[in-house]
């Protein structure tokens, strides 16, 4: 579910940090956008300009209509989404953290949206209206496994990370610890 857990006060208070949009596989693909666009960019350049930009190969053997036009519109296509990715990574768009605190009877729930006036995205709520806390799973082409915490007069409040499905295991470890720490009862098993 997350990144870490912490549990503090002599376990009245429960921590979790949820990982955002800053996770390996963004920085990937969003490095390998960027190198690739860029090659398609300076090789339509080079095919306008008749000079070899590239390392890699010779351009410049390229006719730039239709050629080098397309392929400088890819790389300027290419270099918009990369710069996308970019800024969803900068901005941790999804990161949070959960926190229960026994003490004062009260829940947050914190992430980071795009900007905006919903940039900040905090619940917050009171132990006492937790009804059960939900395992939702479901498998196949698209596979969705997440916890979701069930409260008197509000729709479920996912509480895992968007993107990469935890394992079963994983998944019914942390939804039984959080159920525990809540004193209330584990759905979808």
């Amino acid at each position: 579910m997350t990144t870490s857990t912490t549990v503090n006060k002599g376990d009245r208070l429960l921590h979790q940090n949820v990982l955002g949009s800053r996770r390996f596989s963004n920085y990937w693909w969003a490095t390998i956008v960027t190198l690739g666009a860029s090659g398609f960019l300076l090789a339509g350049i080079s095919s306008y300009l008749k000079v070899n930009l590239l390392i890699v190969s010779d351009p410049t053997q390229l006719v730039f209509v239709p050629q080098g036009l397309v392929m400088g519109l890819y790389g300027a296509a290419g270099l918009l989404l990369a710069t996308y990715l970019w800024l969803v990574i900068l901005l941790d768009v999804g990161g949070g953290y959960n926190e229960f605190n026994q003490e004062t009877g009260a829940i947050k729930i914190f992430r980071w949206g795009f900007p905006g006036k919903n940039r900040r995205i905090e619940i917050d709520s009171r132990i006492e209206d937790v009804q059960s806390v939900r395992i939702d799973v479901k498998e196949g082409l698209n596979p969705r496994r997440a916890l979701y915490l069930r409260i008197k007069g509000r729709r479920d409040i996912p509480l895992t990370r968007v993107g990469q499905p935890l394992s079963l295991t994983e998944l019914e470890t942390d939804g039984a610890k959080l159920a525990r720490f809540l004193s209330v009862s584990l759905e979808g098993l």
